[in-house]
């Protein structure tokens, strides 16, 4: 079964562990590093290859990094590449060096990447700074770990970076400002790495809210025995924490790959953190976040892994599973995807909703001003069956 649920795709170019990725466009994922690997790569899923874009510098050791794709707010769009993405990567402790730094993207598979590399410092790690040029270091003192950190941004102008890690810490980053805003303990007794931690803030559900002029923004986080709704209002800069329920089997594991869709989160694999009698696992798990419901399903991984990535690809609605370690500890160059719909049949892409909308509208011959509400009505729909 598992063999008819994922598809193998060609095998990234070295072995990759611990690894962040994002989406610069419908087509093309960036892979950025990963343990003790300084390796940059995109992938083109149309033509299903990969091509370099740059190394880390020399002198970092990456361990549990983080990579996010920020909103440049402070820029001058006519000076903005319309093609341009921005990536902040950061990460360390007073172990290993720390390092915040960004990359302006843009395709490697275009014609004018070079060009900009040369002139523009595009497509490659340069130090994040603010605006008077100073660099800036993500970490609230050297005691800090941001070692399997996970990190979202969210906020009114999406200037807000939320940060989880060791040991029970969430602070805010203001992105405009260049400061921490809120540093607050998570209310439980695990060490927080290596965790999921997202922001339901996705989906069209920000436009909603800003139409509110309600600033309060929700984020769910798992590590272990911890579940947690996280609630952060901006026009008081408070935070409220509300208990989830937690699958005893998921709350053995950490290291597992996630990815969140509309109402659910999916998580593959594993590693139960114990070194004299290691588990890696090969299931899948889907919780429900509406229901505050685990289950498990009946296909399984092709092999058990821990330490890869996945993310969703909203378009069509593959999720891409690259790298991760297996029960013999060795690390994998594996690069695999799945269909949402096999996994949650409730789920469509973008792309098939618009197919259908444009199928009903035709039929119906609907008003277009009915659009939004037509989407609820179809989602809705489809989650009852």
């Amino acid at each position: 079964m598992s063999d008819e649920l994922f598809q193998t795709l060609k095998d990234f170019p070295t072995p990759l562990d611990e690894s962040q990725c994002v989406f610069y466009n419908k087509h093309e994922l960036l892979i950025c590093g990963g343990y003790e690997q300084k390796a940059c790569y995109s992938y083109n899923i149309l033509k299903n290859e990969y091509k370099f874009i740059c190394d880390y510098p020399s002198d970092l050791y990456l361990v549990g990094h983080c990579v996010v794709k920020v909103v440049d707010n402070n820029n001058n769009n006519n000076n903005k590449d319309d093609n341009e993405i921005i990536l902040l990567s950061f990460g360390g402790s007073k172990f290993r060096k720390r390092h915040t730094l960004i990359m302006k993207y843009v395709s490697v598979w275009s014609n004018i990447s070079n060009k900009l590399n040369k002139l523009n410092n595009f497509n490659q790690w340069i130090p994040f700074t603010d605006h008077h040029n100073h660099p800036i270091i993500i970490g609230r003192d050297e005691n800090h770990n941001y070692h399997g950190a996970r990190a979202v941004i969210s906020g009114s102008n999406n200037h807000l970076l939320f940060i989880t890690y060791q040991l029970k810490n969430i602070s805010i980053f203001d992105l405009n400002t260049f400061q921490f805003i809120k540093h607050c303990d998570l209310p439980t007794n695990e060490v927080i790495s290596y965790h999921c931690f997202i922001s339901k803030l996705e989906n069209g559900q920000k436009q909603e809210m800003i139409k509110k002029n309600k600033q309060t923004y929700q984020m769910i986080l798992f590590s272990r025995y911890t579940g947690l709704s996280i609630e952060y209002n901006e026009n008081n800069n408070t935070f409220q924490f509300h208990q989830l329920s937690v699958y005893n089997d998921i709350a053995l594991l950490r290291y597992y790959a996630y990815v969140y869709i509309n109402d659910l989160i999916l998580f593959f694999g594993g590693w139960n953190g114990q070194f004299d009698d290691i588990i890696i696992s090969k299931s899948i798990y889907k919780y429900l976040i509406e229901e505050n419901k685990w289950m498990t399903f009946q296909s399984t991984l092709p092999n058990p892994l821990c330490d890869c990535i996945a993310i969703l690809n909203e378009e069509d609605n593959f999720i891409h599973i690259i790298g991760g370690r297996d029960d013999k500890n060795i690390t994998l160059s594996t690069h695999m995807k799945t269909k949402v719909r096999v996994l949650d049949p409730s789920q469509l892409s973008k792309n098939e909703m618009k197919f259908i909308n444009q199928y009903w509208i035709r039929i119906l011959d609907l008003k277009l001003g009915w659009i939004d509400d037509f989407y609820n009505i179809i989602f809705k729909y489809i989650k009852m069956k």
